[in-house]
């Protein structure tokens, strides 16, 4: 998926918040900002928003000396979705359809995500498994199960801390001994490193390795040759968040993308509504392709 217009100001947000995290130093941020601005002013729309976020983020660490920005928010969020977890696995396992209630909750923990415009604040992890368990799905459950069935190796392409918890929850329901967990090479955003895969629990469960890629979704030329070779040989490739969407929807058709719709270009490519839970393959909405966002029944 390319950049669109609407992606300028969702980088520029992105990029004031991370510099307030980075630094409590107006200069640095007075500096960076403009620095972020010129570089944003320059960039080829035929990249992904991702492409754009790694470059931006980058500068962000470089210039602000702080190689982990979100670091704090991604512990708190770990903290606060481990105390979930003993609950939810036990609503799961006392659900009359336990795997949809597990990809459910997998799904709703695709709202920890601090490059879209969320308040970390005002985030409700409560409100949002509720909500999750009783929304209508953007997709067909049954299709992924059934894939899950006749695979005989998963690749499972993680997306924020905090969320990672979430995903324990599924992978526990799943056949573990198929699947391999993918955490991010280094540092972006609030995406899941392997200090997270392992403070919470995920490697106890599960294989995981990491990308080789400090970049947010899943650039396939960005990452390790490790990573391209069992992104190349599995059956079965289930991709977190909207940044997987943004990197893999034209993609093949081994992918299931399990996201919380929450940014309008993003929903309007894949042709469903903001705030949809949506399990679905790859570029359901194929006018999508055809340029950039217009008027009329095109519009966000």
């Amino acid at each position: 998926m390319k950049a669109y217009l609407e992606c300028i100001p969702c980088l520029t947000r992105q990029a004031l918040k991370a510099v307030r995290l980075a630094t409590c130093d107006d200069n640095v941020h007075v500096s960076v900002i403009r620095r972020i601005l010129a570089t944003v002013s320059t960039m080829d729309f035929e990249k992904s928003p991702p492409e754009m976020a790694q470059v931006v983020h980058r500068l962000i660490r470089d210039l602000s000396g702080n190689t982990d920005p979100y670091r704090a928010l991604k512990d708190r969020y770990n903290r606060l979705a481990l105390n979930l977890y003993f609950g939810l696995k036990q609503r799961i396992e006392s659900a009359q359809r336990s795997t949809e209630t597990a990809v459910r909750l997998a799904i709703a923990g695709n709202i920890i995500d601090f490059g879209a415009p969320i308040d970390e604040n005002r985030l409700d992890l409560n409100h949002c498994v509720l909500q999750a368990l009783s929304a209508p799905l953007f997709g067909r459950v049954d299709g992924f199960i059934d894939a899950l069935s006749a695979a005989e190796s998963i690749l499972y392409l993680g997306d924020n801390a905090g969320e990672i918890v979430f995903d324990r929850l599924l992978i526990e329901r799943l056949p573990r001994e198929k699947i391999t967990y993918v955490v991010k090479g280094g540092p972006i955003i609030n995406d899941a490193t392997m200090s997270d895969a392992v403070s919470t629990g995920m490697t106890d469960v599960v294989r995981v390795i990491d990308n080789g890629s400090d970049a947010p979704g899943t650039l396939l030329s960005d990452c390790s040759e490790r990573f391209q070779s069992e992104y190349a040989r599995a059956d079965m490739i289930i991709a977190k968040g909207q940044a997987n969407y943004e990197t893999l929807s034209e993609a093949d058709n081994r992918i299931f993308f399990l996201l919380r719709a929450k940014c309008p270009v993003v929903a309007w490519h894949m042709g469903c509504d903001v705030g949809s839970y949506v399990i679905q393959k790859p570029l359901y909405n194929k006018a999508a392709l055809n340029g950039p966002i217009g008027a009329g029944e095109r519009s966000i």
